[in-house]
């Protein structure tokens, strides 16, 4: 199974990105995809997350009202919106896949079995 992630890049404040991560390899169904950032010199944090059947979605505090997580079955591919985007947005984002996350352990990274390998994203004017 692999992740790839893209869309990352340089916005101005107040900009938009949309990254994606696209699932390949062998016949897999997430239970859970989700987003996570790690800026420089700070730990990876939860920003999103998506239940795949069910499409229940949450989101870290920072980012609620401004960031969109989405996805599409046919394509086994997640999305992230991100609008409004703030200087503190700056980090690479990554996105992870797991077939036996509960909602309660969504959060958490170290749940995660699957990873993609990061896209920057750098906000600034």
């Amino acid at each position: 199974v692999q992740l790839q992630a893209s869309g990352g890049g340089l916005v101005q404040p107040g900009g938009s990105l949309r990254l994606s991560c696209e699932v390949s390899g062998r016949s897999f169904s997430p239970r859970f995809m989700g987003w996570f950032r790690q800026a420089p010199g700070k730990e990876r944090e939860f920003v999103s997350a998506i239940n795949w059947s069910a499409r229940t979605t949450l989101y870290a505090d920072s980012v609620k009202g401004r960031f969109t997580v989405s996805r599409d079955g046919a394509k086994t591919t997640m999305y992230l919106q991100l609008d409004r985007l703030k200087p503190e947005d700056t980090a690479i984002y990554y996105c992870a896949a797991d077939s036996r996350i509960i909602l309660s352990n969504s959060r958490n990274p170290g749940a995660y079995d699957y990873w993609g390998q990061g896209t920057l994203v750098t906000v600034s004017s």
